[in-house]
């Protein structure tokens, strides 16, 4: 991606629609109501031979107060000063409104590129808001149609000579995972950096306090935040360089039970939220200190385990905790019961509102991914697997045991070993729990997803009975390969 392009205007001028057409995807929200979008939404644009970020913003308001248009507002300005291209859209069957007029005298002043578009242009109800935008003094309109598809051509003639004064922008990639292990590789684990910064997901049920806790960490408010429930309601990402460490923090709508879901845009929301797990390397899942651990909670951590993810568990709303240290004490009690395939994972008490405790989630979302990257050498796996078969021997199905010969690390991120066996579809899923655990304690694995397979080895050497072939024998196998 070459640069980062803003879609700014009033509400329901179409945005969403346009970055969704930018993106290929539905990832925006799209409604006939104004308003639905109220924080900032990335992804990454294509227009033909184009590559760029494109983020959609909420609809300028002219709000100013604390409200929730007003905060929307500030939102949208600082998507302003994030990107290195404005497309200011107007809706060209209404014409030019005193708003318009606002919002473009704001962003002569704030942004250093903007084009012009007058959206929903198909058609001829739309000739005179398309003549009458040329007053806004932002240069020729773009005639588009988001929702047809037209005007893209002429979209594409005026980013295209913006694309190339931003061509070193580096491009946002997705987290390398199954990373395979080579045995001469003796690189530690890789550290994050500004190119490829740690990649984490904050998750949890709504209200948890999770845009909150983000902004706290990146010491301001570009969340939008509130006492509503569910403000937010797409998954966000933001850039932040947390106590160096690098970090790109994805943001995500809060997940309820299917059964709550209800509003069309909150069943969007849910999914989106569950796709940021999988474009993370840590997940902290965010509880509720007053409510922990509902159903909801645990489908999500054991949705981040399942897709190979780091997780690290953060009880949010400590400060107002009265008896801290019975509750902590049931919490891990909690937390052990009902999930079993994350014991070890860290468990930290912080607090969104004053920021005490974001320390210790620094803390325990590096030695997190420090695990999600350890490697093990294979001589000290061998020594370990020949304890582990001493200790407890594999069962015998029909009288026949099962052989353990060796056994190597093959993947990181997260660890995930192989294991030579003879029949390895005999091996019940309990002595493979009995050697991820003793993996996880053995080798300071806490916490972190572990995969285990194993692969078949029969005892036979293929080779063995087969008589080699005498000269007499080639000459004729060659011979008749000639003829």
């Amino acid at each position: 991606m070459t640069m980062t392009l803003a879609i700014v205007g009033r509400p329901n001028v179409g945005k969403s629609t346009l970055f969704n057409r930018l993106v290929g995807k539905r990832l925006a929200l799209v409604d006939d109501q104004p308003g639905v979008t109220r924080d900032l939404r990335e992804g990454p644009g294509k227009l033909a031979d184009l590559r760029f970020t494109v983020i959609d913003t909420a609809g300028l308001e002219e709000a100013t107060d604390d409200s929730l248009q007003g905060r929307m507002r500030k939102l949208t300005e600082r998507a302003v000063d994030m990107a290195d291209v404005c497309l200011f859209m107007i809706d060209a069957r209404a014409g030019v409104t005193p708003t318009d007029e606002i919002f473009a005298d704001i962003l002569r002043k704030r942004a250093d590129h903007v084009l012009l578009a007058a959206n929903k242009g198909e058609g001829a109800a739309a000739d005179a808001g398309v003549l009458e935008a040329f007053s806004l003094g932002l240069g020729e309109p773009i005639r588009l149609s988001a929702e047809h598809g037209e005007g893209l051509t002429d979209l594409y003639a005026q980013l295209q000579p913006l694309a190339d004064l931003f061509a070193e922008k580096n491009a946002q990639e997705d987290p390398e995972t199954d990373v395979s292990v080579d045995e001469e590789d003796t690189d530690e684990v890789p550290q994050p950096t500004a190119s490829k910064p740690l990649q984490v997901a904050v998750v949890g049920r709504p209200n948890a306090g999770k845009s909150t806790l983000i902004n706290r960490i990146i010491g301001e408010d570009r969340l939008l935040t509130g006492p509503e429930a569910g403000i937010t309601r797409d998954a966000i990402s933001l850039r932040t360089d947390w106590d160096g460490t690098p970090m790109r923090i994805f943001d995500t709508a809060g997940m309820r039970k299917r059964a709550k879901v209800q509003e069309k845009l909150e069943k969007l929301s849910v999914s989106d939220g569950l796709r940021a797990v999988k474009f993370a390397e840590v997940v902290v899942v965010l509880l509720d200190a007053a409510i922990p651990f509902e159903q909801q909670d645990l489908r999500i951590a054991d949705l981040a385990e399942r897709e190979g993810r780091a997780v690290v568990i953060a009880i949010n709303k400590w400060d107002v905790e009265d008896d801290k240290q019975a509750k902590l004490k049931e919490l891990k009690e909690s937390f052990e019961r009902l999930l079993p395939q994350l014991k070890g994972a860290p468990l930290v008490t912080v607090s969104a509102k004053t920021g005490r405790g974001l320390d210790r989630l620094h803390g325990a979302i590096l030695r997190a991914y420090d695990v999600w990257n350890r490697r093990v050498p294979t001589a000290a796996l061998n020594r370990w697997l020949t304890g582990m078969l001493e200790q407890h021997p594999p069962p015998a199905p029909q009288g026949k045991r099962i052989k353990l010969r060796y056994m190597t690390q093959a993947k990181t991120r997260p660890p995930g070993f192989v294991v030579m066996c003879s029949h390895p579809d005999k091996v019940p899923e309990s002595y493979n729990r009995y050697l991820v655990n003793g993996l996880r304690l053995d080798f300071d694995m806490p916490g972190t997803p572990i995969r285990l397979f194993m692969r078949g080895q029969s005892d036979a050497n293929p080779y063995k009975g087969r008589k080699k072939a005498g000269p007499s024998k080639l000459r004729k196998h060659t011979e008749g390969r000639r003829s």
